[in-house]
């Protein structure tokens, strides 16, 4: 089974009526007060939120932890609720942000980090979509293929493996699948056909990036921090793991491209800036 995507935002489902939630904090090792950084006269979670705004979404929902960040999103017309400021992730904070604003049950949530300024409003209705479509699923996300081999090796490069139904296998900072006869060359572009015919097969059979958008049942949303972290979880630093070990399903939509880039650190903030401008 061929994990190219197999299907980009154009066309996709139409998405169900659903929240979007956007965890923000203040506290950030590498860029302090992240959210109200200045995007072309915007604080960053602003644009955001009306980047979300253009989604299919019934309601986008700034969930912050600083009253700061909630006058910026009221100056600029974004509605925001204050959460408590010593949750663990943003899925703790999303998790009360769901009790606070009565989302329960089948409800929809959508996780748009509140970083990433240049998500694309299709991916989110994609996204969205999953969950309907996917009854046996808990949450769900987003990939696409990776194209080269210093994105399949870097570690900050969340790679995702699939099963025969579309359903996360396993996520992983590492390279994942891993080519064991041919470590060191981007076998699934046929670069190691020429060594050994076998490789021809996988031809196509890209690895896929991870990319930070989830769904969520509501109900679902509001019991993951009762959960107990999984090992996982904490060997790889990656929160996603935890519904995995604890046996929930995550469906994949697999888009055609990478969206826009996050904002991690100063030099993500100027190449935003730049594409701004």
């Amino acid at each position: 089974m061929s994990q190219a995507p197999n299907s980009g935002t154009a066309g996709a489902t139409p998405a169900p009526q659903f929240t979007v939630l956007i965890p923000a904090r203040m506290a950030s090792s590498r860029l302090p007060d992240k959210p109200l950084a200045d995007i072309a006269g915007q604080p960053m979670v602003v644009r955001v939120a009306r980047r979300a705004a253009q989604s299919a979404a019934a309601r986008v929902v700034v969930a912050a932890d600083d009253t700061r960040i909630l006058q910026a999103c009221a100056h600029h017309g974004v509605e925001a609720i204050l959460t408590r400021a010593d949750h663990a992730s943003g899925s703790d904070r999303l998790a009360q942000a769901c009790t606070d604003l009565g989302l329960d049950g089948d409800d929809i949530v959508v996780n748009v980090q509140g970083d990433e300024p240049l998500m694309e409003p299709d991916l989110i209705n994609a996204v969205a979509a999953l969950l309907p479509a996917r009854p046996e699923a808990s949450m769900g996300t987003a990939a696409h293929a990776i194209t080269s081999l210093a994105d399949c090796t870097n570690p900050n490069v969340v790679k995702v493996v699939l099963d025969a139904r579309g359903l996360a296998h396993y996520f992983s900072r590492a390279p994942i699948p891993f080519a064991r006869d041919h470590p060191d060359t981007a076998w699934w572009q046929g670069a190691a056909q020429a060594a050994s015919p076998g490789v021809a097969s996988l031809s196509g059979f890209a690895p896929l990036r991870h990319v930070g958008i989830y769904s969520y049942r509501a109900r679902f949303l509001r019991q993951f921090p009762s959960l107990a972290p999984a090992p996982t979880e904490a060997v790889e630093a990656l929160e996603q793991l935890r519904a995995l070990w604890h046996g929930h399903p995550i469906a994949v939509h697999l888009a055609a491209a990478a969206p826009g880039p996050g904002v991690d650190t100063p030099a993500d903030l100027e190449r935003v800036r730049r594409l701004f401008a």
